[in-house]
């Protein structure tokens, strides 16, 4: 199983920077203490940094909503993974526990502001590609909905060999390959461009790694994937 990113998307978004952590024999039963009160102190923190500036304004999140222009999604209907967890925090709303993973890295997009995300690697078929969408895509069903759709043409998604997986880059998963308490091998992705710098994705990713582990017990491999390495192999 290979992750893999098309050369259309750097011809579209150069100078973008994907970070991969392929976890395996994860532990993601039960509820961790610790991590919750993470998670709530990230959200404090947030609040305290950013409570003077307009959430459109902050650079980690108009390049976002940029990118999501470029490829004609409106991100004030649909806005990237980090400005949708962002608004709730300043809205004052907590974010919801659901599961250890899932609580780990929505810490970890909280405290470096970077889109994160994950997926279970027992229910991908194939290849896992970020790739930008054709016309003839499959309908898939989305987490909280119930009729599936297709993506739109030109739209950039993450996919394997039955449909997307992510629609518009970082904006919603596809229910079939969510992350759940009996997930023992999943990967994750943190997304960058411009101008983060390379060495803010890798401490985001030191980050999340070093939770994986001391939570979760995971075994991980990882790379930085970029036009000059565009694919990784997923054990």
């Amino acid at each position: 199983m290979l992750f893999l990113v098309d050369s259309a998307i750097f011809d579209r978004f150069p100078d973008t920077r994907i970070g991969v952590i392929a976890a395996s024999r994860l532990d993601n039963r039960g509820e961790s203490p610790d991590i919750l009160n993470e998670l709530r102190q990230a959200q404090i923190e947030l609040r305290r940094s950013l409570q003077s500036t307009p959430v459109v304004e902050h650079p980690r999140i108009s390049i976002w909503r940029e990118a999501y222009r470029k490829f004609g999604a409106k991100p004030k209907k649909h806005p990237s993974s980090i400005e949708n967890l962002v608004r709730r925090v300043l809205k004052g709303e907590d974010i919801r526990p659901i599961n250890k993973l899932v609580d780990i890295y929505n810490t970890v997009s909280l405290r470096h502001l970077l889109p994160v995300g994950g997926e279970d690697l027992v229910q991908i078929a194939g290849d896992i590609r970020l790739t930008i969408a054709g016309d003839a895509e499959a309908p898939i069903t989305l987490l909280g909905e119930t009729d599936p759709r297709a993506p739109n043409l030109g739209e950039v998604i993450y996919k394997d060999d039955l449909g997307a997986i992510c629609r518009r880059w970082n904006w919603k998963e596809a229910d079939r390959t969510k992350i759940n308490e009996t997930t023992t091998r999943a990967v994750f992705v943190i997304e960058s461009l411009p101008p983060v710098r390379r060495l803010e994705l890798e401490s985001a990713m030191s980050d999340l790694a070093n939770r994986l582990v001391r939570f979760c017990s995971a075994e991980l491999e990882s790379a930085v994937l970029s036009e000059s390495r565009t694919e990784m192999e997923l054990y």
